[in-house]
């Protein structure tokens, strides 16, 4: 009984508490999140017409020029069409050149010969009937005989002037114009037959690369479907999700890192471009969609893929800190338990920039105060206690 009597008298030890001191150091408060990866600047490219897949030019990975052809879409009809638009626009021109030289060359060298003959028998003529005429005057011809060289003449004029006549009616003004139309009718309808055809050949409308190219020769496309993704990657945009308590600390201009699971040890660097204007849900989230503009130089970062992103939003070079783990609640208050004379002393801290680790201190606590670390043991302020070695 005496014992028992001796121990109670002595009461039951102080609990014992580790402690530790605030101390000058850089701090960085980082972001740490995830996001996804597209091109800065693409393009989807097309189908303008349907029809099946007969050819894929290109591979995935491959640079494209504007212009280039990716695919050809298979079209029997349209190039049926096109070679009887050529024939037909062939058949206009031939007709209108023909119209222009004045009409079909059989029927003109055989007036042409016709009017040789004619002006050939026409001189003849004539020169007949001045030679009887001088042969009247010496009593050496009749009348009769000068009168049917006359007729003779006459004929021959008569029929020059029909062979004239013949070639005049050949072309006409209006058949000139109706040929001229048809001419421009059959052009027309090439232009039309090479369009369905030029539809037929999607082309890249921008230089880059393809990262998507999803279709397969022997697919039926339909008009507008997309045959393919052309980017520049040696820029990215990444939208990085920012839980919606987080997004204050986000602001333009700000650095960022990316890794990719995929390539272990690999970083890729840019900046905070643009700060999000509403909240989204991601799965069970409430996110800010954060785009940050990032540098590929190698195009090593894949389009779509899912990354690591880290935003450093804040940095103090010189920076009193403590460890997270001693901060307490008091209400709406934040603040230490500080080692005064082995009791604990309650102090309210203000807070500035935190790294997963540690938080910066602005008022409060210095350098020299010792700072209980959390203990297995139940305290409070105004607990006496014991020390143990500083952590």
């Amino acid at each position: 009984m005496a014992l028992l009597g001796w121990l109670m008298a002595r009461g039951t030890p102080p609990p014992e508490v580790a402690w530790t001191q605030a101390k000058r150091e850089p701090i960085v408060s980082n972001l740490t999140t995830n996001g996804r990866v597209d091109p800065y600047e693409w393009v989807a490219i097309s189908s303008e017409s349907a029809g099946p897949v007969l050819q894929i030019h290109v591979q995935r990975g491959d640079s494209v020029r504007k212009g280039q052809v990716i695919a050809t879409v298979g079209s029997a009809q349209a190039q049926t069409d096109l070679s009887s638009a050529q024939s037909r626009v062939n058949a206009a021109q031939a007709e209108l050149e023909t119209l222009k030289a004045g009409g079909r060359a059989s029927e003109l060298a055989e007036i042409e010969s016709g009017l040789v003959r004619a002006k050939a028998d026409l001189t003849t003529a004539q020169s007949e009937v001045t030679t009887l005429e001088r042969l009247i005057a010496k009593k050496a011809a009749t009348q009769a005989e000068l009168t049917a060289a006359r007729t003779v003449a006459r004929q021959a004029q008569q029929q020059i002037e029909a062979f004239e006549r013949r070639r005049a009616s050949m072309v006409t003004q209006p058949d000139r114009r109706a040929a001229e139309a048809r001419l421009a009718e059959a052009q027309a309808g090439l232009t039309a037959a090479g369009r369905r055809i030029s539809e037929s050949l999607i082309r890249s409308t921008m230089d880059g690369i393809v990262y998507s190219l999803d279709i397969r020769a022997g697919a039926y496309l339909e008009p507008g479907a997309v045959v393919a993704k052309v980017g520049k990657l040696d820029r990215m945009r990444v939208t990085v999700y920012v839980d919606e308590p987080e997004l204050g600390r986000v602001a333009k201009a700000m650095p960022v890192t990316i890794t990719w699971d995929a390539l272990p040890g690999r970083e890729w660097k840019g900046t905070v471009e643009s700060v999000p204007l509403q909240i989204v849900p991601v799965g069970t989230r409430q996110v800010g969609e954060v785009v940050c503009a990032i540098e590929n130089p190698d195009n090593s970062l894949i389009a779509g893929t899912n990354i690591n992103a880290e935003i450093r939003s804040k940095e103090v070079a010189s920076a009193l800190t403590i460890p997270k783990e001693v901060l307490r609640r008091d209400g709406n208050n934040t603040g230490v338990l500080k080692i005064v004379d082995d009791r604990l002393v309650w102090q309210t801290v203000q807070t500035g920039v935190s790294s997963v680790t540690r938080v910066q201190v602005l008022s409060g606590v210095t350098e020299s105060d010792k700072i209980a670390l959390p203990s297995d043991a139940s305290v409070k302020a105004g607990d006496k206690i014991r020390t143990v070695s500083k952590s």
